[in-house]
């Protein structure tokens, strides 16, 4: 992400008063000059007869459904528009809502997609199918997702790459993640910082093993040298200016969460590889784990390779059975 011409802001709730995924969405428009594309999914399921009760057809319900949902977009964009900003409303009937929302972005050519984050905590995300999950894992373009409220204020923007590659990451995704990471500091007015955790470089159990407590340290060291020379090139390559750097042994869950807190971090950029089956249960998502925990908004990267897994065609209303006591 070089770039920002087109953000589409996913608007999970188009009537509700607070919107902060639209503010900040906003906030960047006025910041890189980008178009916004207002888009929500009516993935509302329609019983199949209910609607004739009330003398309507089903093709008459769904209009009046979406101008609804238009009038509501549209009442959304009218300030933002008397700020300046170049904005389009758009509406339909999809499901399920985070196919939808991939769907309209590929459509329109956005290069960042920006939803609100569901404020409950996820119980095995990796079992269950939550919207912003499902997003993270199957939106090709970078996916901002919004857990705070109120703007930013020139804020930390921290990158956080794997140069050492621990989590099987693509070698270009780190580069992604670095340009991510400025673009959003320079749109922002903002402040670089780049992380690395670096794993302990030797397993207990390696300790404990037939090499001397001098070879085992030697081995330590070397191990360690490498993880920061690795991370020095990577900063070298991607030629972003005013960098803080931070090189700390550890987990990245535990490295990243507590960074952001202590940096007071508005964005903490990461990379995602999307995974499944038992793969997935075995190694695990570090974006996934790390997400619940921090304290401020995270943006996702997706190697550049990454294939979409969702229809081209939307799949229009769903209707189910009518309930035989309607």
């Amino acid at each position: 992400m070089k770039t920002l011409r087109r953000i589409l802001v996913a608007i999970k709730t188009p009537g509700a008063r607070s919107q902060p995924a639209l503010r900040k969405a906003a906030q960047l428009a006025l910041g890189s000059g980008a178009k916004l594309q207002l888009f929500h999914a009516i993935d509302t399921p329609l019983y199949q007869d209910a609607y004739a009760m009330h003398g309507k057809s089903l093709q008459q319900t769904q209009r009046e459904w979406r101008e609804r949902v238009f009038t509501q977009l549209e009442k959304l964009a009218a300030p933002l528009r008397r700020e300046g900003l170049n904005i389009e409303v758009d509406s339909d009937w999809d499901y399920p809502a985070y196919e939808a929302v991939v769907r309209a972005a590929l459509h329109g050519g956005a290069d960042l997609i920006v939803a609100e984050r569901h404020a409950t905590r996820h119980i095995l995300p990796s079992l269950l199918r939550f919207n912003d999950w499902e997003l993270l894992r199957r939106s090709p373009m970078p996916v901002l997702l919004v857990k705070r409220g109120g703007l930013w204020r020139r804020p930390v923007v921290i990158g956080a790459i794997d140069p050492a590659h621990s989590f099987a990451k693509p070698a270009k995704l780190d580069a992604a993640i670095l340009a991510a990471t400025s673009l959003m500091a320079q749109t922002l007015d903002g402040k670089v910082h780049v992380v690395h955790a670096s794993l302990p470089s030797l397993a207990p159990s390696a300790r404990l093993s037939v090499f001397s407590p001098e070879t085992v340290v030697e081995l330590d060291d070397r191990i360690r040298r490498s993880a920061r020379t690795a991370f020095e090139e990577a900063l070298q390559k991607s030629g972003v200016d005013g960098v803080r750097k931070h090189f700390i042994e550890g987990h990245p869950v535990d490295v990243i969460r507590k960074l952001a807190r202590k940096q007071h971090a508005g964005i903490v950029v990461m990379g995602a590889v999307s995974r499944s089956g038992l793969k997935r249960l075995v190694i695990g998502n570090v974006a996934e784990q790390v997400l619940d925990a921090l304290p401020c908004d995270v943006l996702v990267i997706k190697p550049a390779d990454f294939k979409p897994r969702v229809a081209v065609r939307t799949r229009g209303v769903q209707l189910i059975p009518t309930p035989a006591y309607v």
